[in-house]
């Protein structure tokens, strides 16, 4: 997986053992795998049996805001790498290029651990709070009321562009998403209670704002 992500927010992972050179008995069943825990950036993970790990999984609160954080916060990132995508073939300055990969790997990885994060939790919200977070988020699915979002204008003058205009281009847009996805993020933090989608959150506003100063640095 690319990316500086969060150990903490990472999915969980069977640990694969190896084969026995003895059948089981028909009578026996076979203990199933380990699993991997992750914990905290810099800590190393734990390996819990697997019906302690099934056990903690099922003690996970999940609210709505978190979910609609997560379905949110995907296409807002797919955007972003539509936009560093054009990058390699059209910006002049080799510091842009480096840092548009940068951009690109964090937000890829952080799609796949929102994909995996819904995949685990996205049923878990309690039926009572799915109708007051739908009026919370009554644009929450509508792409263009996110916040930072470029039009479909913005992005085909972005594909038109090429050299310095495209460098300065690219940065004003790139800036401008990047605040809206702090303004989402900053909007969740308070509602949400999954302790990995609050982390990957905090992920976001702890990386893209000093992307943010980056590219302010680099613009022409």
């Amino acid at each position: 997986m690319r990316g500086a992500l969060s150990a903490g927010v990472a999915a969980f992972l069977l640990l694969v053992t190896g084969c026995t050179a003895e059948p089981a008995s028909e009578s026996s069943e076979q203990a199933p795998p380990d699993v991997i825990v992750p914990r905290g950036p810099g800590e190393q993970a734990d390996v819990l049996p697997a019906d302690r790990a099934a056990e903690q999984a099922g003690d996970v609160r999940v609210s709505a805001a978190d979910v609609e954080y997560m379905r949110m916060m995907i296409p807002h990132h797919e955007q972003a790498i539509v936009m560093t995508d054009l990058v390699a073939d059209r910006a002049e300055s080799s510091r842009l290029k480096t840092l548009a990969g940068r951009i690109a790997d964090a937000q890829e990885g952080e799609i796949s651990m929102m994909e995996s994060w819904l995949d685990r939790y996205e049923d878990r919200v309690p039926d009572h709070e799915r109708d007051h977070e739908k009026g919370h988020n009554e644009h929450g699915h509508d792409h263009a009321h996110m916040p930072g979002m470029a039009t479909d204008e913005q992005l085909d003058a972005l594909r038109a562009a090429s050299g310095t205009e495209f460098d300065r281009l690219f940065c004003e847009l790139m800036i401008t998403h990047h605040e809206g996805a702090l303004t989402m993020a900053e909007d969740y933090l308070p509602r949400g209670i999954e302790p990995q989608a609050l982390a990957m959150a905090q992920e976001v506003v702890t990386t893209q704002t000093a992307e943010i100063e980056h590219l302010r640095d680099i613009m022409p």
